[in-house]
This record gives structure tokens, C-alpha cells and sequence, in this order.
């Protein structure tokens, strides 16, 4: 039995979704409601459209069906159907006489509001925030009205089009309807039916697969479609339209095959891409080299206010709430460069710590005073807004203040790209943060960067791939850095060294495990650097066990130098760097069975437009050889 008491608790502490079915069939939310059981302990949400129900945890992916479809006559119900459909009434009436009730409920907090001003614990913020308006989102129903032929004020798609996380039969198609992109979107309330169609040429003409979906309100009127049934290993051409507008076309492409070994794979990495410091003239030079693939490790806005005497400005005050962040990332993709790239091929994405807040470590703010639980709030907007604007799939969606990004995409037998979450999950900085010499926290045996439950899903990816290169596409350095010249040694410990034991256990991994060709990808601190990873730093003799390139910020930092201050002696204190420096641009890598060529792409300047583009340095890594050779 529903018990009222916990009913209307939950009740008031869903999105306007919720409250809109409430108001326009409480008989058919009766029905579904009574299809499953809802405790405190073990939260359900209800997919009112399908009459399916799934279990509130990280994985939020379409649950049994519980009944038949709700369009079945419930005229045909003989006894003992009868006593049932009494309760359904019983509960129908309850339902009505307390929507008054729950929409006041509802309005005291518009994001995530709790059934009373106590404070909360995380497991119980959790359970309440979320899961209904995920259920909603992937839902094909929709309560109250759809609008099916709108009239927009101005063109709906100045934000783009992107596609993402590309499989071999199929790949994430990305939009959001946002005719005024930083005025809140700059439309009703009201779902809005939007067509997509993807085809096998840039005209269009050969469409194989089309269909039609809803933007709601509750998620920014997103829209993420997920296309199955297509060929493997080829190129797509794909188109959204909503009332008579029509967005741009976007190319994109699945995977090979999981048996397949292709015969090459091109791709690019990026990172910190801030919008006030400089142009994001890289993406226009990217979307010329006809990558199959870009990779995104982070930072992809700044949540600071707006500053004086920048490239260019940011809108408002530093993010704070669902809106803000949802302003910040439209104003980000109203770039013209990005947009193009994002049309150009399908992308990977991860997030760093500006996605929400700088140098976060998990509920923990690097602001004093600051309170988890306010925290964890404020991330719960970051996080929804991310996902948004983001081309990811249904097992992404944000529960609350948790979102899982952690996933593996192959590229057949020849690279298996694990991606990697360093920031939700990790433990506090140690010793301080910053650069310092390690201290007794650095070697903190329950210290992590990853989680447990993180740490164990890519040891047994790794132990399970039958893949040629073994990709982690993260966010931070993993090579232990000394960044201070002379004495005494220092090593930044928002990066791997400031977590040594997992560091040193992953590394340790790689060689014991026979790992095949593990390469670490990285950005995040705005300079290029080509490393070779030693299971021990200390012994500078030992062999290394794999190899890691870290890449350049797109914008962050200016104009950036090629001959940072004591370049020399730190690649003395350090033999294991074979390359850096701190210019602006990305990093692109074609790879084979027989070796892994990486190419760092230099913009010479990005605080004025036009900055022509540079290969700075290259470097090969030879397939079962973990050193890097200079191209």
C-alpha cells in the first residue's frame, strides 16, 4: 500500500512534470502509482506514459513493464478486478484534493526541494531529486499539451547541433530549442515536438532513419536521441526541425564493428576553453583535419563572473543556480568555431572541476564555511545543466547532485577509450592543494581520485579489453611532476601525485596485468606535455609502463609562450617529460596497429582572431614499446 503520510512528502519534492500529470489525469497516476510499491527506502520512479517503473540508482535505464498498457479498457475489469478499481478511485480522489496542497509545496524551492527545512543527508538528497523528471525526459508521452507546429520569436537552433558517444550501430544526436539562448531560452512552458532525421548523404536525399521527440521545459527543451539500427564504421549526415524551422546539418559516424580491427583512427583532444580569455580559433582549424573522433577532458565553461577588460565578457554573476549555469553553457555554444565542430564529428565528453566549481573534491568546496548539503545543491544544477547541453546518453542522466560519466566507447579491436570521472568521487586534496612536497596525507591509503566502485569497473575494463591501445581520457597529470626548480621537491596534489598510492596501484596495474599499450590522456593545467609513466618516480632508471600525452588549453591562459620559465632545468629534474610547453591549441593523434603518432597543434595567438595554426612537436609510441620517439 502507498503510505499518504510518505506520499505527499515525495509528492511535493518532484518537477512541474510530476505536478502536470497530477493536474490532468489523477486517475491514470493512481493507476500507475499502484502498479509498484513506494517506500522510503527503496524509491521507484514511474515512466507514466509506458506504465514502467525503475529503480532510483546510478544506472537509470528503462525498468519492467508493471501492467498493461494504460489504453486498455477498464470496462473489461469483472472481479476480483472490482475491489482494485475502488482503491484506484479511492486513491484518484486523495490525488485531486491534494494537488492544491503539493504545488504550494512544490514552490517554496524550484530546484530539488525537500519536505521540510531540516537539514538533509546526502542519501536523502539524493533519493529526492531527480529521477522523476529523468523518467520524464525519456518518456515518449507527455501529459497536458504538446506543441506540435510552434511559432518561434527567433531561430530555435542558435545553439547548435552535436552528436556523441558513438557506438557500432548507432550514436547520440544532440540539440536544444533556445531562440533566446541568454534570456532564459526564451520559451514557454510547454513542450515542443521536434522531428530528426538521419541520413546517408550530406543532401539528405537517402534517409534511413527519422522519427520525432519532445523538448521539455524541465530539461531546457534538450533534446538527445539516441539512433540505433545503423551500419557500422561509416559516416551519417543528421537534421532536427521544429515547427517550420530547420537546424543545420551535422555529420557524425559510428564505430567499427566490435570484431573489426580498422586499419586507422584519427581523432583530437581538447580542453579549458574559457571564454572571456581568448577565441576558440583551434575548433576552426580542427574541423579541417576530418577527424573521426574528438575528445573533450574538461572544463568546457567557467562558472566566475564576468570580468572587465577580457576578449570578450561573460554574462552575470559566478554560477550558482540551475539558470545560471543553463546561461553560461548557452553562451558558450553560441560560438560560431565550436558550433562547426561540434557539426563535424562525433564527440567524447568528460568534465574537470570549472563545469561546477574550481578545484571541487567530490561534496568538499575549496571555500571554507561551505556546507555539503548547499554544495551538493548547487552541483545538482551544474550537473543537470551539463548533461543538457551535451551529447550523452540515457545512462548519463543526473540524479540529483550524482551524474555517471564513467564508460567505455570502443573503436573496434583497435583502441578501447575509457572514459574517466577524477572530480565527483575523490577525496580532498591533501597537504594543503597547490603545489607542495608530499606529506603524509599524499600517501593516505584511503585517499582516491576515482571512487571504489570507479576504480574496480576500469580495472576489470582493462583486464577484459582485447583492444591494440588501451586510451584513459581524463582531466589531470599523472606523471609525478616536480614543478619547483632545485630544492626541495614539490608536486601539485589536485593532480595523480597528490593520490600516490592509487597512482602508483593503477601504474603498477599496467605492468603486472600486461595491460596492452596504456596511453593516459590529460588536460586541464593549460600547457602540452609528452611524459613517460614510471611505476616509480623515484627510481628514474626504471622502465617506463606507459605513456601519457596532456594537452593545451583551447583558450584559457591568452596567448600562452612556447619557452615556459625554467623550461630547461625542469626537464633535467624531470627525464621522464620529453616535451613541453604552454601555447594554446589541441592535440591530434592518428593511430594504427603498428603505432600511436600524436601531433601537438599550436593557435600562436587566440586574444585576437585569425591565429594560424602550427605543429609544434610530434611524437610515435611503437605498438608493445611504452617510450615516446620524436616524429
Amino acid at each position: 500500500m502507498l503510505l499518504w503520510g510518505s506520499a505527499l512528502c515525495y509528492l511535493a519534492n518532484v518537477p512541474k512534470i510530476f505536478l502536470n500529470a497530477l493536474k490532468s489525469n489523477p486517475a491514470r497516476l493512481a493507476h500507475t502509482l499502484m502498479a509498484g510499491k513506494l517506500k522510503r527506502s527503496n524509491v521507484l520512479w514511474f515512466d507514466l506514459g509506458a506504465g514502467t517503473a525503475v529503480r532510483d540508482s546510478e544506472a537509470t535505464a528503462p525498468g519492467d513493464r508493471l501492467s498493461p498498457p494504460l489504453s486498455r479498457s477498464w470496462s473489461q475489469c469483472v472481479p476480483p478486478c472490482e475491489q482494485r478499481m475502488q482503491r484506484m478511485q479511492r486513491m484518484t480522489d486523495s490525488l485531486t484534493s491534494t494537488l492544491v496542497l503539493v504545488e504550494k509545496r512544490s514552490q517554496m524551492n524550484p530546484l530539488y526541494p525537500t519536505c521540510d527545512a531540516r537539514p538533509i543527508s546526502r542519501r536523502a538528497f539524493i533519493r529526492t531529486s531527480g529521477s522523476l523528471a529523468a523518467a520524464a525526459l525519456w518518456s515518449s508521452s507527455s501529459f497536458g499539451a504538446v506543441r506540435r507546429n510552434p511559432k518561434f520569436s527567433a531561430y530555435p537552433f542558435q545553439l547548435g547541433i552535436a552528436s556523441g558517444d558513438p557506438t557500432p550501430d548507432g550514436v547520440v544526436l544532440w540539440t536544444r530549442l533556445a531562440p533566446n539562448p541568454l534570456i532564459g531560452g526564451g520559451l514557454s512552458d510547454e513542450p515542443i515536438e521536434v522531428f530528426w532525421q538521419i541520413a546517408e548523404d550530406e543532401r539528405m536525399g537517402k534517409v534511413i532513419r527519422q522519427g520525432k521527440t519532445v523538448a521539455r521545459p524541465e530539461w531546457a527543451h534538450s533534446v538527445h536521441v539516441e539512433v540505433e539500427g545503423l551500419r557500422a564504421n561509416r559516416w551519417y549526415w543528421y537534421q532536427f526541425k521544429a515547427g517550420g524551422e530547420v537546424s543545420p546539418k551535422g555529420r557524425t559516424r559510428t564505430m567499427p564493428s566490435n570484431r573489426a580491427f580498422p586499419e586507422k583512427l584519427r581523432f583530437a583532444f581538447a580542453s579549458c576553453q574559457h571564454f572571456e580569455t581568448g577565441y576558440f580559433t583551434a575548433y576552426e582549424h580542427m574541423a579541417r583535419e576530418g577527424l573521426d573522433l574528438v575528445l573533450h577532458l574538461g572544463d568546457y565553461i567557467y562558472e566566475g563572473a564576468a570580468q572587465e577588460k577580457q576578449v570578450r565578457r561573460h554574462v552575470g554573476a559566478e554560477l550558482r543556480s540551475l539558470d545560471d549555469y543553463r546561461i553560461r553553457h548557452a553562451q558558450y555554444r553560441t560560438d560560431e568555431a565550436l558550433q562547426t565542430m561540434h557539426a563535424a564529428a562525433p564527440w567524447i565528453v568528460t568534465w574537470d572541476d570549472h563545469e561546477f566549481d574550481n578545484n571541487c573534491a567530490g561534496d568538499i568546496s575549496e571555500e571554507a564555511k561551505v556546507q555539503p548539503a548547499d554544495f551538493l545543491r548547487r552541483r545538482a544544477g551544474a550537473y543537470q545543466a551539463y548533461y543538457e547541453h551535451m551529447p550523452l546518453r540515457r545512462t548519463s542522466i543526473p540524479n540529483g547532485p550524482d551524474m555517471k560519466l564513467y564508460r567505455r566507447i570502443s573503436f573496434g579491436r583497435l583502441a578501447d577509450f575509457l572514459v574517466l570521472d577524477t572530480r565527483q568521487y575523490r577525496t580532498d586534496q591533501p597537504c594543503g592543494d597547490g603545489n607542495h612536497p608530499p606529506c603524509a596525507a599524499a600517501y593516505d591509503l584511503k585517499a582516491t581520485l576515482l571512487g571504489h566502485r570507479q576504480s574496480e569497473w576500469l580495472e576489470q575494463s582493462l583486464t577484459n579489453s582485447t583492444a591494440r591501445w588501451n586510451v584513459l581520457a581524463q582531466q589531470i597529470m599523472m606523471a609525478c611532476v616536480d614543478r619547483t626548480p632545485g630544492e626541495p621537491y614539490a608536486y601539485s596534489m589536485d593532480q595523480w601525485p597528490g593520490y600516490e598510492i592509487e597512482r602508483r596501484r593503477l601504474l603498477k596495474f599496467f605492468r603486472e596485468r600486461q595491460i596492452s599499450n596504456p596511453v593516459v590522456l590529460g588536460g586541464d593545467i593549460h600547457s602540452n606535455w609528452a611524459n613517460e609513466l614510471l611505476t616509480d618516480f623515484e627510481n628514474l632508471e626504471a622502465a617506463p609502463v606507459a605513456t601519457e600525452f596532456v594537452g593545451t588549453s583551447i583558450s584559457s591562459g591568452g596567448d600562452g609562450t612556447q619557452s615556459p620559465k625554467s623550461l630547461e632545468q625542469l626537464l633535467r629534474e624531470n627525464p621522464f617529460v620529453k616535451f613541453h610547453n604552454a601555447e594554446r591549441g589541441y592535440v591530434q593523434c592518428e593511430v594504427s596497429a603498428k603505432e600511436w603518432r600524436t601531433d601537438y597543434q599550436i593557435v600562436e595567438y587566440v586574444t585576437r582572431k585569425g591565429g594560424p595554426l602550427v605543429t609544434r612537436a610530434s611524437f610515435v609510441v611503437e605498438n608493445g614499446q611504452p617510450r615516446l620517439q620524436k616524429a
